[in-house]
């Protein structure tokens, strides 16, 4: 007897949110990313990177040349709303190998599992697996090389998101700073200047909720830091937090009043918040010759190096 069921169509779209596609059958395309950038020698500023695989996950690590003393540690989690990009992105790779250059730092960037093949919270595991991996010294790079009295975290984007995420666990090893650019918050109530229309604001979840579809909502703590019940702010296990937003990211206020509400936990003390007039989000890794992008650039690194 012939079946009545036919089989998906792979040219219809289930799920579409520009940065990954869904179809019917199944099927996950991601229109936007780049040939990957390969992990070796990069001629401009000297760095050397290699990968290591490690199960789930997998790490590139970068080290400046010339890596004679004990270096700052910077963990970074590249962004992509945890359903595209990875760490061998090359413009994320070029950022990378910038900022081990300048600071100097030994850098290890996390290539996470990606929804909707793997949903949040795997990508929030494989990031806190790769803090704990970096904080054992495992590597000989980060063992010979690597001062882990000095770590870091940093991320754009979802892996903003993810680095508070990291520093906001009732475990979480303390960690010299936090810098988040352009960090994807959300939340169910408006804040700052932010749309108030209520279909706007639901489309302003959608993707949170397809990457993580055991979430309650977009006031889930991991996405509104500042949702009432959320962890207090106060328990950041870092000594410092550095907040970019961009003028033109309609997420600017979001990580605004995120840096406000840090500062108005620790008493004031350190926060540093910097606005970029006239960009919009993530801006610095497709422009980063741009001043604008330098001069955040240049911010990021004196953050890091600051006494």
């Amino acid at each position: 007897m012939a079946s009545n069921t036919t089989a998906p169509d792979d040219n219809e779209v289930e799920h579409e949110f520009g940065i990954v596609r869904v179809y019917k059958s199944g099927r996950v395309v991601r229109p936007f990313v780049s040939p990957p950038a390969a992990a070796g020698l990069d001629p401009a500023t000297g760095v050397d990177s290699k990968d290591v695989h490690l199960g789930d996950y997998s790490v590139r690590l970068y080290l400046p040349p010339s890596a004679a003393a004990k270096l700052l540690v910077i963990v970074y989690v590249h962004g992509g709303g945890f359903v595209a990009e990875s760490a061998a992105s090359p413009n994320g790779h070029r950022f990378l190998n910038r900022l081990a250059a300048a600071c100097p730092a030994v850098a290890v960037s996390v290539e996470y599992r990606l929804a909707p093949e793997h949903p949040l919270p795997a990508a929030y595991d494989d990031c806190a697996a790769a803090l704990r991996w970096v904080l054992s010294g495992a590597d000989p790079w980060l063992a010979e090389h690597g001062d882990l009295a000095r770590v870091f975290v940093a991320g754009d984007s979802a892996g903003a998101n993810a680095c508070h995420y990291l520093a906001i666990q009732p475990d979480a090893a303390r960690l010299k700073g936090a810098v988040l650019i352009h960090p994807w918050f959300w939340g169910s109530e408006a804040v700052g200047e932010e749309t108030r229309h209520p279909v706007a604001r639901a489309m302003g979840g959608r993707l949170w909720m397809f990457a993580c579809p055991g979430s309650t909502g977009v006031d889930d703590p991991r996405m509104n830091p500042l949702a009432p019940g959320a962890p207090g702010l106060d328990t950041l296990a870092c000594e410092r937090v550095m907040v970019c937003v961009a003028e033109g990211d309609h997420l600017r206020w979001r990580g605004r009043a995120y840096a406000e509400a840090v500062a108005a936990a620790r008493g004031g003390d350190g926060v540093e918040l910097l606005e970029t007039e006239g960009e919009g989000h993530v801006f610095h890794l497709f422009k980063p010759d741009c001043d604008k992008a330098k001069e955040m650039f240049d911010r990021i690194v004196a953050f890091v190096n600051a006494p």
